[in-house]
């Protein structure tokens, strides 16, 4: 904004000396002002390392209307280091909790998820820019590694052994330890005739889920990755779990004692569960029976591209045509319903005061992305994409003897009771998928709701649904959905 502000004195400043000035001189400082515009626009998006040792690694700052801002490293990780260090032709890691100093400015970035695939930074899903609740040591960075080769050049790696090849169930054993009960604390694995703990890099509920099970401590309430429970000697890493697996011992990991584990030291994972969670699942019916096609006039879609609603070439659309509001998009609507299963209120991860208020829609955001979906094509490749911020948890219809307790009304608690439904309607704005640059065709057509496990529940292979679609240049078809995890 203070680049902003100073661009413009001297735009007026030049303005009010243009009398006093030759026809040359007022062409050369004309050309100064245009240059600096276009250095605005060329760096916007764009990433820096600062306080690694070298060039390669470091906190990332992301530049964004006129400035630099950090990246916090809520939900940070490997994927969202490949899209930093691609910028370098290179291969990264991800690191927490300031390990190259404390941000030096304001975060611009928070609750980055990324796949991996995408060409900048700020085409992953975040929480909006300027949208965080992060203490100044939280602040993202990356360790870019070796060059990115041509693919036919990279060499395979091994794949990640499971488990159960590496840690015989009948020889080792699992314990929390450290906590204030028994329901939570460090995980520490007893192998080879000692307890070790586990590296938390990418230690996520679904995780701390398969530790609940295997102890027989009902559900996941959190992950933990710090050394709030004190910590050990780290004896395993790179634990990958589906989410309903019995046992720890199911998952993946790399082979036992050997340890590659980037972060803070003396963090270790711990979990604390809970027999209470909610537990969201989607009606597959209410998805097949109303998706259908809408084409709409870009100039009805204006609060729905300040939220990110649209594809790609919209917005490309939006720069270089004058008339781009008589442009038309066509959405695939479908309503998406959620029914709390569980035995416990699902709420959102941020407190009320941190809620986002929305100016063009008029309501606030409890949680910026509480809905994802996707179409893929038969190779699992993205061509559409769409989010749902949840402007409204509620509970809009409830089973026969329960009672209503949650209402979006005068700035009310948001969430959803135990068997209540939310209900994002099709003809709400962003309920959609732009899907105006697909062929027509056959596709995998994805909706999850809590996407990113940021609340944590009983299960989530119920969070999401995967269906078949049938686009055609006239009507679209859902059908053949299938229950399964985001």
């Amino acid at each position: 904004m203070r680049s902003i502000l100073l661009m413009c004195v001297m735009i007026k400043t030049v303005g009010v000396l243009s009398k006093d000035l030759s026809e040359s001189e007022r062409s050369a400082r004309a050309s100064f002002i245009q240059r600096l515009l276009n250095k605005q626009k060329y760096l916007e998006g764009r990433v820096k390392l600062i306080g690694g040792p070298t060039k390669f690694e470091g906190n990332v700052y992301i530049y964004h209307a006129g400035r630099w801002g950090a990246v916090c490293d809520d939900s940070w990780d490997n994927a969202a280091a490949q899209v930093v260090c691609r910028n370098f032709n290179k291969t990264g890691i991800a690191t927490h909790g300031g390990q190259y100093g404390e941000a030096k400015r304001k975060y611009w970035m928070d609750d980055v998820v990324c796949e991996g695939d995408e060409q900048s930074l700020s085409h992953c899903i975040f929480s909006g820019w300027g949208s965080s609740d992060c203490e100044a040591s939280e602040v993202a960075g990356v360790i870019c590694g070796i060059k990115n080769e041509p693919q036919s050049f990279i060499k395979k790696k091994r794949p990640s052994k499971m488990i159960h090849e590496v840690l015989d169930i009948k020889s080792a054993s699992l314990r929390l330890t450290g906590g204030r009960n028994n329901r939570e604390g460090r995980v520490e694995i007893y192998y080879n005739g000692a307890w070790g703990s586990i590296c938390p890099d990418g230690w996520t509920l679904y995780e701390a889920l398969a530790v609940c099970h295997h102890l027989a401590l009902g559900y996941a309430e959190q992950a933990v990755q710090s050394d709030y429970f004190g910590n050990s000697t780290i004896v395993l890493s790179g634990v990958q779990c589906q989410g309903n697996e019995s046992n720890l011992f199911m998952c993946k990991h790399q082979e036992y004692g050997t340890v590659v584990c980037p972060g803070e030291v003396g963090h270790v994972a711990g979990v604390i569960c809970t027999n209470h969670l909610a537990d969201l699942a989607l009606d597959v019916v209410a998805i097949e029976r109303t998706a259908h096609l809408q084409d709409v006039p870009m100039y009805q879609l204006q609060c729905a591209m300040e939220e990110n609603c649209l594809s790609k070439t919209a917005y490309e659309i939006k720069k270089t045509n004058p008339d781009w509001q008589f442009e038309t998009r066509r959405l695939l609507r479908f309503t998406a319903s959620s029914l709390n299963i569980g035995n416990e209120e699902f709420r959102p991860y941020l407190p009320k005061h941190l809620w986002q208020w929305h100016l063009c829609h008029m309501h606030y955001h409890s949680m910026e992305v509480f809905a994802t979906f996707d179409v893929l094509d038969a190779t699992g490749r993205r061509v559409a994409e769409g989010h749902k911020a949840s402007f409204c948890l509620e509970d809009n219809t409830c089973m026969p003897g329960v009672e209503r307790k949650f209402s979006c009304k005068n700035y009310g608690d948001q969430g959803v009771s135990v068997n209540c439904s939310d209900i994002y309607q099709y003809n709400i704005d962003c309920q959609w998928v732009d899907v105006t640059d697909i062929q027509p065709g056959e596709y995998t057509f994805k909706v999850a709701v809590n996407p990113h496990a940021r609340v944590a529940e009983q299960q989530y292979h119920n969070n999401a649904a995967s269906c078949s679609l049938r686009l055609t240049d006239s009507y679209a078809s859902v059908y053949g959905c299938i229950l399964q995890r985001p």
